[in-house]
C-alpha cells in the first residue's frame, strides 16, 4: 500500500514518551495494573486483619453461648427476637407500609 493513502495516528497515541492507552497521564499513572497507590496494601492488610478479629470474636462468642443453660438460651433468643421486630416496625413505619 502506498504512503499516500495511510492515515494519520493521532498525535497522543504515537511516541514513546506518552502513555499506551491514549491519555495523557490524567491520572498520574499508566494506567497498569501496578499503578495503584502503595497504601492499598495497607488497607487490605487492616481489612484481613479485621476479618480475622472479628472470626475469633464470633468463634469465642459461639463456645460461650453451647455452654450456657437452656434458659438462658431461651432469654437470648427472646431478646433477639424483639429487638428484630423493633426495628422492623421502625423500618414499616418510615416507609409507612
Amino acid at each position: 500500500m502506498s504512503e499516500s493513502y495511510r492515515t494519520p495516528t493521532p498525535p497522543q497515541w504515537s511516541g514513546s514518551s506518552q502513555t499506551g492507552n491514549g491519555y495523557q497521564g490524567s491520572f498520574g499513572g499508566d494506567g497498569g495494573p501496578n499503578d495503584a497507590p502503595q497504601e492499598d496494601g495497607a488497607e487490605v492488610g487492616k481489612a484481613l486483619l479485621v476479618g480475622l478479629l472479628g472470626g475469633l470474636l464470633s468463634a469465642a462468642g459461639y463456645m460461650i453461648y453451647r455452654r450456657l443453660p437452656d434458659d438462658q438460651k431461651e432469654r437470648l433468643h427472646a431478646q433477639a427476637r424483639a429487638v428484630v421486630q423493633q426495628r422492623i416496625n421502625e423500618i414499616r413505619q418510615n416507609f409507612n407500609i
